[in-house]
């Protein structure tokens, strides 16, 4: 049995806690918060450092700038630390700790269920004996379970920032152009979905289309004088022309 303590009780702890909870040979022992979560059972729950209990693992789910310092704050040493982080390197955290990563490649809401079974799970360790014991954790919840370096994990985030929290923005574009001239975004979805789709069988390139793929300065144009909203307007003109420079390559 593995013996993890959650350290944070934000949307990925919660993710982890109930992921965790399904695993038989996994047990959450503790969850450290600065205020108690009806997240969690109250019984585990602790906000002060001097009470954290002996674990296998330390999970830090929380803010990459206050991670640091909560690392530094644990009264424990040579135990094994990781956060969850896809942009901090792990020398961020206490080195009198062994330390790691426990990155679970995915956007996290609370109130939306993921399945963890199908998310990637990239490890790092700064001792490749704690990459075993990582490594069984990751394999409790994920089907996807994968070794990475630091610079690696700074690219997954930041593709990761292009193809899902960039994506959502436009997404909200698209609803406040809909709901300015009395349309359902969810006539939109059908859309949305097909275009994630093709990419699990042609490659993003292969699967662009559009005014700006086909050069439609007509119909660009025409989009453009529509808009009314600056941001829109500017947002527009650098995806026509990043769509069109790429086609030039």
């Amino acid at each position: 049995m593995i013996k993890v303590i959650l350290l944070g009780s934000g949307n990925v702890a919660t993710h982890l806690f109930q992921a965790f909870s399904k695993a038989t040979e996994v047990e959450v022992v503790q969850v450290f918060s600065r205020t108690i979560s009806k997240d969690f059972p109250e019984s585990i729950q602790t906000s002060d450092f001097t009470e954290i209990l002996k674990a296998d693992i330390y999970i830090i789910c929380i803010s990459d700038n206050a991670i640091a310092s909560v690392s530094n704050q644990l009264q424990f040493e040579n135990r094994l630390v990781v956060h969850t982080s896809g942009s901090t390197d792990f020398d961020m955290l206490d080195a009198k700790n062994k330390r790691g990563v426990f990155y679970p490649l995915q956007t996290f809401s609370k109130n939306k269920a993921v399945d963890f079974k199908e998310i990637p799970i990239c490890l790092e360790t700064e001792n490749p004996s704690d990459y075993e014991v990582l490594e069984k954790l990751g394999r409790s919840i994920s089907n996807s379970v994968t070794k990475i370096d630091g610079k690696q994990r700074k690219a997954l985030h930041v593709s990761a920032v292009f193809v899902c929290n960039f994506t959502n923005h436009l997404y909200q574009i698209g609803n406040d152009i809909c709901k300015e001239n009395n349309i359902p975004f969810e006539i939109l979805q059908p859309l949305i979905e097909e275009t994630a789709k093709k990419i699990k069988s042609l490659s993003p390139k292969e699967a662009q289309t559009g005014p700006a793929l086909r050069n439609d300065t007509k119909t660009i144009e025409k989009h453009i004088d529509f808009l009314t909203n600056e941001n829109q307007k500017e947002i527009y003109k650098i995806l026509t022309k990043s769509i069109q420079n790429v086609e030039k390559l």
